[in-house]
């Protein structure tokens, strides 16, 4: 990346930053591309950046020092909302339908419901990705409004013929995992075998499709139970439900009235003998606390996402 590129990319995240309220997040962002023009003296309009991105942090500090909160705000703009896609997705993808699931999930993160929404329904179109958009879609309507809503959109699903019997399955397996674990008595209609009306040798063309492209050999984590190290919570166990989940990151989202709860997470801090809830078993492994991001806007705004990475299991 070059200096150029750099000190962009550290402006659009302070503005990011600024649109949901995080003052302080926000002025790093600005120091760190001060301080790169700062020690470079070939740069065109320096002398402006400086003065330009110097005025900006003395106004956050200022804005900082006299607020105690900010108005409320449904919904970022488009541009924030794509900001977000782009910087806050887990990795820089090569493969851009992965990319734009992660930053579809990182919009979810921010409380962008709607529009992760939009963005997820897009990505089912695209097989080798569908059963994970689904699921992400699942936890999105859980987040938004309820598990009633999520048991919906998958009746709809299992009237259409976008899902193949086997993905459709998957789906369903899911779904009732989360129903059981909210001890919740729903019983979803069985998969069927919406393709049966095709052709017997394109049928088999998608079976063997489905093996190499589907992302099964991911292992869903439905909650997970963590026992603090230190902070207000010291020696208790508690469980949490995992809100989205990408590969090994998996994300929590915590109510503002938990606020001990949230105290007890720093970003960087590993996480041992954390118990992972899978559909298929209940085993133990340990993570790192990837980023802690509080939610400005939204139904959500005030409470806490926690990312963790996996790193063994």
């Amino acid at each position: 990346m070059t200096l150029k590129s750099q000190i962009k990319s550290l402006i659009q995240e302070a503005e990011l930053y600024l649109s949901q309220g995080l003052y302080k997040e926000s002025c790093q962002k600005y120091k760190d591309a001060l301080e790169l023009i700062l020690v470079t003296e070939k740069i065109k309009n320096r002398d402006t950046f400086i003065t330009t991105l110097s005025s900006k942090i003395a106004n956050i500090n200022k804005i900082a020092n006299q607020i105690d909160k900010g108005p409320s705000s449904p919904e970022l703009s488009n541009r924030a909302q794509d900001l977000i896609k782009k910087l806050f997705s887990f990795s820089e993808n090569e493969n851009s339908d992965l990319a734009d699931l992660e930053g579809a999930i990182a919009l979810a993160k921010f409380g962008q419901f709607d529009r992760a929404l939009t963005e997820l329904n897009k990505l089912l179109a695209v097989s080798s990705i569908r059963i994970a958009s689904a699921k992400n879609i699942i936890r999105c309507h859980i987040a938004k409004t309820s598990i009633e809503d999520a048991v919906v959109q998958y009746n709809k699903w299992h009237s259409d013929d976008l899902f193949s019997l086997k993905q459709l399955k998957t789906v369903a397996n899911y779904l009732t995992n989360i129903l059981k674990h909210n001890n919740l008595d729903i019983i979803l209609p069985e998969p069927t075998q919406i393709i049966q009306q095709k052709d017997p040798l394109e049928n088999q063309e998608i079976s063997k499709r489905e093996e190499t492209s589907d992302e099964e050999d991911i292992l869903d984590i439905t909650a997970i139970g963590i026992t603090f190290a230190d902070g207000p919570e010291k020696g208790k166990k508690i469980e949490f439900d995992v809100n989205f989940q990408s590969g090994n990151m998996l994300s929590l989202m915590i109510s503002s009235k938990d606020k001990s709860l949230t105290d007890g997470f720093k970003t960087g801090i590993e996480l041992k003998n954390i118990d992972f809830f899978s559909p298929i078993a209940i085993f133990q492994g340990s993570g790192v606390i990837a980023e802690k991001t509080v939610i400005k806007t939204g139904p959500k705004q005030g409470d806490t996402c926690i990312d963790i990475r996996i790193t063994s299991s």
